[in-house]
């Protein structure tokens, strides 16, 4: 069984920083891209950073230049560091990724159980 388990949210006042991670665990054969969304209670879940397996990235337009997306291809974790925070990122930030089980599998999307990310004013 896949798990992805987040850590690194908590409390932090605006213009702080914080550093999210994503532990995938379990059988795993290969992961493809993996990614960071938020979502706000009553909105929809959006795209906060992504990377692919070979270390491309793209970023939502809000937080480009603030936050970066890296990864650990050994560790199968993936990790956010937030810098410069403002209050209209509190939100519950999710993992995703896109990874097979079997080497036989398909690609599917695994999902984290979330962590909340709080920025105070």
């Amino acid at each position: 069984q896949v798990q992805l388990v987040e850590s690194g949210g908590g409390l932090v006042q605006a213009g702080g920083s914080l550093r999210l991670s994503c532990a995938a665990s379990g059988i795993i054969s290969s992961i493809n891209a993996m990614g960071w969304y938020r979502q706000v209670l009553g909105k929809q879940r959006e795209l906060v950073a992504r990377i692919t397996s070979g270390g491309s990235t793209n970023y939502a337009d809000p937080v480009k230049g603030r936050f970066t997306i890296s990864r650990d291809n050994a560790k199968n974790t993936v990790y956010l560091q937030m810098n410069s925070l403002k209050p209209e990122d509190t939100a519950v930030y999710y993992c995703a990724a896109d990874l097979k089980v079997w080497a036989w599998s398909r690609f599917e999307d695994y999902w984290g159980q979330g962590t909340q990310v709080t920025v105070s004013s």
